[in-house]
Formats: structure tokens, sequence, C-alpha cells
């Protein structure tokens, strides 16, 4: 046996299990009146903010919350959000962020798979909980109301307890507990299928301890930065920034709602240095009226996923003094994990050329080991050429655990040895990602996950479709816009805003197609859709 396998085992002294929780910690013992949170006019130094995180922790202990028990939320970008990131793995327990966008029954169908022993609700938010906790079976979770102390915002108290008064029940002394092992599950994401029902992604503190040191290296934070929430927190954890922030004792400026004037104020205000968000959200601040904008006297980083933006969107940040740059990731690896990492001498290219590069999703992140595009029946990797389409692939320790009471669709993004992310692109010769397609059919609009297939079954359930396909329309306002193609049954009548209102009743509203085309669907000799056709035309719609 070799000398360095011997008499050199882990002990507490040398090994500690990897959690984002000590980041929180550190800066609260180094920078205690530091400014953590900003929101409305409240203000929270980073003493303040761990000790409210340890009394969460308390309180959900003395509740009878348990090590993996799971704690749903339904809230805002608020303060309350950033606490529970902490104080809910500080029990040992597990954070499930429900998007508040969501439908009552994909909401109760997360709630009972998950089987949530604690909900807290938003006021804004008591009605879709309402409906959602009246479609499960008993025993319903604890129900805590929060009653944002800034903003008012009327809804009904489903629960026996407030916030703050829950809060009050727990010490500020609470001892926390640290995993056991870091491959201990911290957090659950829903993510929205092809087909059927949501799959709950697990992530676990080692990997959310890792992106959340990946984003400052990516987003080059300097220590104290000030970060804008336009990114909901519910979207993939916020993509870790609510524990990359603490990394370096950064400032937390809370939006409850995404506003031109409230974004441009908190950016002049708080002098933002950093912010995240789908397309929607650059053009936001792009089409704000005149009066809203504010002459900015430091240059923002500004990180969107989903589509590449256009040549002119870009150009039109960067006159407003954003620097943008180009993420991708999926919810099951936490997250953004690519990075169209920019180099100088593209500057120098002309308009398409520039344009080209700006398209390309990029290279892994600092945090992920590897990246790659296969051919997913042979497992083999397509030539670096920029044109052979195969499956792009992950590998590393930002990729999920895998999904929730789901063994079957968890080795199946897993076969190989890597997880199958579902979307096919090509690799440029200098190693440099770019997507072609989803084979999925996933459309990403405003940053939210729409499946096709879902809308296209609520189309089929009309009397007057016979077939029905839908794509992505490209949208310079959402990224992508869901676009229906239908065919009516002979001797059928309806027109777009009937299909339009039918699907408003089966679908969340962001779902709903914005356009409706009544054309014949082009099909192969085997009677399959066309999608690829569709799309062409789409883009003319």
């Amino acid at each position: 046996m070799s000398a360095y396998a011997t008499s050199l085992e882990k002990n507490p002294a040398n090994y500690q299990p990897l959690t984002p929780l000590t980041f929180l910690a550190r800066s609260a013992a180094v920078y205690p009146d530091q400014l953590a949170i900003i929101h409305g006019r409240q203000r929270t130094s980073y003493r303040l903010f761990y000790a409210r995180c340890r009394k969460l922790a308390s309180a959900l202990a003395r509740a009878g919350v348990k090590k993996s028990e799971t704690v749903s939320v339904l809230l805002a970008n608020t303060p309350a959000m950033l606490e529970c990131h902490y104080g809910v793995p500080m029990t040992g327990a597990v954070l499930n962020t429900l998007n508040t966008r969501l439908d009552a029954a994909t909401i109760a169908f997360s709630l009972q798979h998950a089987e949530t022993r604690v909900l807290i609700v938003d006021l804004e938010f008591s009605t879709l909980a309402r409906e959602a906790l009246a479609l499960m079976p008993a025993p319903h979770p604890i129900v805590i109301d929060y009653a944002d102390p800034e903003f008012a915002v009327e809804g009904e108290r489903l629960g026996s307890i407030d916030y703050e008064q829950f809060l009050g029940s727990g010490e500020d002394s609470f001892e926390w507990s640290w995993p056991a092992d870091e491959w201990e599950a911290i957090s659950l994401n829903y993510t929205s299928g092809t087909t059927g029902n949501p799959k709950g992604v697990v992530y676990h503190h080692r990997g959310a301890y890792l992106l959340a040191q990946g984003n400052v290296l990516t987003a080059s934070m300097p220590k104290h930065p000030v970060y804008l929430w336009t990114l909901p927190m519910f979207h993939c954890n916020g993509w870790c920034f609510p524990w990359s922030l603490s990394v370096v004792g950064g400032t937390h400026v809370t939006l409850r709602w995404v506003r031109s004037k409230a974004i441009w104020e908190a950016l002049a205000e708080h002098k933002v240095t950093h912010l995240c968000g789908a397309p929607i959200v650059m053009s936001t601040i792009l089409n704000a009226p005149a009066e809203e904008k504010r002459l900015l006297t430091q240059k923002v980083e500004f990180f969107t996923a989903a589509a590449p933006p256009p040549e002119a969107v870009l150009a039109a940040m960067a006159e407003a003094g954003f620097n943008v740059t180009h993420l991708y990731g999926l919810t099951e690896t936490y997250g953004p994990a690519v990075v169209n990492d920019w180099k100088a001498h593209w500057d120098e290219l002309e308009g398409p050329a520039r344009a080209a590069r700006k398209a390309r999703q990029g290279v892994r992140y600092h945090a992920l080991e590897d990246l790659t595009v296969m051919d997913p029946e042979t497992m083999q990797p397509v030539p670096a050429d920029g044109e052979t389409m195969g499956e792009v692939m992950f590998r590393g320790n930002i990729v999920m655990k895998g999904y929730l009471k789901n063994p079957k669709a968890s080795a199946e993004a897993f076969r190989g040895g890597w997880f199958h992310s579902g979307d096919l692109g090509v690799l440029h010769p200098d190693g440099y990602i770019q997507l072609k397609d989803r084979s999925k059919d996933i459309i990403i609009s405003g940053g939210e996950n729409i499946s096709s297939i879902e809308v296209e079954d609520v189309l089929y359930k009309h009397p007057a479709i016979q077939a029905a396909a839908v794509v992505a329309k490209p949208d310079e306002k959402w990224g992508e816009t869901p676009c229906a193609f239908v065919e009516l049954k002979p001797g059928r009548q309806a027109t777009p805003d009937d299909i339009i209102e039918w699907c408003r009743k089966g679908l969340a509203r962001y779902k709903v197609p914005r356009h409706v085309v009544f054309a014949e669907l082009p099909k192969t000799s085997t009677g399959k859709i066309q999608k690829f056709k569709l799309r062409e035309m789409a883009k003319s719609v």
C-alpha cells in the first residue's frame, strides 16, 4: 500500500462537507455591518440577515420539520425568499421554490409529490395556493402567510400564523445543522416535462456551493457587488445567486415586481453592478419611457439565457450602459453552466460575423468538469466542424442528483455516464457549442419553459381542430413565444381568438399561443409533422 494511503484519513480537522451556508456565516462574521438586502425602504445588514435565517431555521425545527423533509415556498423576490435559501437547509430540510406563474393543478402536484411539510405563501399568491391545496388530499402542509412589509398586497390568510410571528418563535443563536455529507439534498426544483407531470430536480450542497462560486468567477464579481433581482428566485434557486452574493459580501436589491421605473431607479440609486434575466428584462429596460430612464455612472453586467439576443438589442444595451453576456444551462445543471466567454479580438469582426459569435452558447463554467456534443446512440463526440449535429451533454459536480421518485427518468438522463440535455447542437473548432434545435420541443418564453406537446394536447381537445402543432416563434421582447399551426375538421369553423380563449381555459397564461395560423400542416411520407418547416413559417407570421 502506498504511503499516501496510510495514516492520512479524513477527519474533522482536514475535511468538512461543502455547503453554501458557510458563505453567509462568514460574511456575517467578517462584514456584519455591510448592507446585505435592500427592499423598498427596508435595509438589512449581514448581521441581521444571518440572525433572521437562524431564527427561521430554529422556528422550523420547533415546528417539527426534520432532516430531508420538504419546505415549499410560493414567494416573490423578497427578503423572505432569500432567508428561506439559508434558513430551510440550516435545519437539514430541503427547499422547494415554486413557480408562481403555474396553474393550481401543477402546484398541487408538486406539493403532493414533494410531500411538503411546510408551505410559506405570499399573500399575492394566496388564491393560487388555496386552489392548489383544495386539489390535494389530506394531510395538508402547515401554511405560513407572508405579508410584504414594504408593499401593500391584498390576499387572504390561509395559515394560522404570520411569517414574522413564526420567526419570532425562533432563536437567532440557533446552532444550525451542517450537512453530514455534501451529497445531501439542499433544494428541489420542478421542471417542465414534454409529457406528463413535471419532474423534481434535486440539488446537493456540493453543487450549490460550487456553482455559487462559479457565478462569482464567471460574473467577475468584485468584493461587495450590488445585484438587482430581476430573475425570479424560483428559477433554479435564482441560478444559485442567493448563495453567490454571500461569497463576496454583496448587496441584494430585491424587486417584488419587474417594472421599468423600479429597475431604472434601482440601477441609478443603488449603483447596481450585476443583474440576470430573460430577453423580456432587456426589452423592459430598453423600452422604458424616456422620463423613467436614468444616466448610469457605472457599467452594469447583464447575464441572459435562452435565445441569444439580436445584434441590435446588444448594441442598444451597450449604449445604455450594459455589458451583456450570454449563458446557457438547464434546471438539471443548477441553472447556467455554459458561458459565451467573449474574446476581445471578436470585437473587431464585422456585424454578421460578430453576431455569429454571439449566437453561440459557449464553453463550460469553471465549476463544470466536462461539456461536449455527442451522438446519443454511439456516445461518441461529433466532429468539431460546426456542422455535425449531436446532443449537448454535461458531466460534473453541478449536475443534479437526479429526479425525485423517478429512477427511470434519472437513469435515462444519465445514460452512458453523461447528462443528456435533450438539446441538439454543434461543436465548433474552437470548442464552443451552439444549439441548433431542441429535441424536447421546449419553447423558452420570457425565461419560462413551455412544452409544445402540453399546448398541443389542449389544442387537440378543441372540437373543431383536426391537427395541431406548436413551435417557437422568435420574439424580440420574450425571446420566443408559442405559435400554433392548426388544421380544422371538415365543415368546422373557428377563429384565432376562439382558439386562444380555449387555450386560456386549460393552460397557464404564459403558455397560451400568441399566434394561431390556419394551414395544412407539412408532413413526411409517414405522416409525421415537419416542425422544422413550421419554424421557418413562424418567422414570417
